[in-house]
């Protein structure tokens, strides 16, 4: 049993979903940085300093009272707006990165074996 645990921690998807899920990970940590300390301090520029995290309404009284946070809820989606149009801008680099190379010219493969062939046989011709 442990051989073959082994075997299916050394295969290669195993490992390749290992690495992904550890970069991930830390893509999600570079995200959401950017977010939260350089787009959402220009966003409450442009709004007036205005920090939706600090809206809600309380329900009931005393020890019995309800926060409904909706500030938190709409940063939330501003958020995910935000982080989503950034891994879309990513996405859209990598595939035109990638079209780009595959788009590149193949190299000159040089004379094909019928030319070759028949330049053999035209040398033959002359002799």
């Amino acid at each position: 049993m442990l051989k073959e645990f082994k075997e299916f921690i050394a295969k290669g998807n195993v490992m390749d979903m290992a690495v992904g899920i550890i970069l991930g990970a830390a893509f999600t940590a570079i995200v959401g940085s950017l977010v939260e300390d350089l787009i959402n301090p220009l966003i409450g520029l442009f709004m007036g300093g205005v920090d939706f995290s600090t809206l809600g309404v309380t329900v009931g009284e005393g020890e019995d009272a309800a926060v409904f946070a909706y500030g938190k809820f709409i940063m939330a989606i501003i958020n995910f707006l935000i982080i989503a149009f950034v891994v879309f801008l990513l996405v859209k680099g990598v595939n035109r990165m990638k079209r780009e190379e595959e788009e590149a010219p193949a190299e000159d493969p040089g004379p094909s074996e019928i030319d070759l062939l028949k330049e053999i046989a035209e040398a033959l011709k002359r002799k």
